[in-house]
């Protein structure tokens, strides 16, 4: 099965090197956003960035490992999340932390970012987050271009539906409603009933 470590290029190279950070503070943590979207059937996502899921109780500790493990950790505004970039490659690391509460300003999420071991995280090695949990964060974020992709992920996904509707109804009611609304969605897209 595909894994984070197996991404081409710089990316891989970027995984590589997050691992040993986690190994080094014994953290786990799952790969989101746009690579899990890639990885869960939606070919045509393209992402710059990685974006990973930590526990907040190991954030600060990572962040320094991080700093000292080819990672600048980038100055950012109180009110926004950690974000890395890897020195040797450019590339920016995102980091989702656990308990944080998504959403846009105008419509923050009802629940807050789960726990990287609820998302499908095992050992101290990049997992990618399992498809339920990757689709909660995206349903959690609302941004058009997460809708658009839990539109795809269902496209691609269809005998996972069921298992996803499970998963977002032990978590929050509005998730299960915006999730049938773009199922509904995604059917007529597939079949070109408008």
């Amino acid at each position: 099965m595909f894994e984070p470590q197996d991404l081409p290029g710089r990316y891989g190279r970027v995984v590589k090197s997050l691992d040993h950070v986690l190994q080094a503070v014994g953290c786990q943590a799952v790969v989101g956003g746009g690579w899990a979207v890639w990885r869960h059937g939606y070919l045509g996502r393209v992402t710059r960035d990685i974006d990973i899921v930590l526990p907040t109780d190991q954030v600060d500790e990572f962040l320094q490992a991080a700093g000292v493990s080819g990672f600048q950790v980038l100055p950012v505004p109180a009110d926004r999340w950690p974000k890395l970039l890897h020195r040797d490659t450019q590339v920016d690391v995102d980091i989702l932390p656990q308990g944080r509460r998504p959403g846009t300003p105008s419509r923050p999420a009802p629940t807050t970012i789960p726990h990287p071991a609820r998302c499908g995280a095992s050992g101290f090695t990049l997992t990618y987050a399992s498809l339920p949990a990757l689709m909660e964060m995206k349903l959690a974020a609302g941004r058009t271009q997460d809708r658009a992709d839990v539109v795809k992920l269902i496209q691609a996904n269809p005998d996972q539906i069921d298992r996803i509707r499970e998963h977002l109804m032990g978590v929050h009611p509005d998730y299960v409603s915006e999730f049938d609304r773009l199922e509904q969605q995604a059917r007529e897209e597939a079949t070109g009933v408008s």
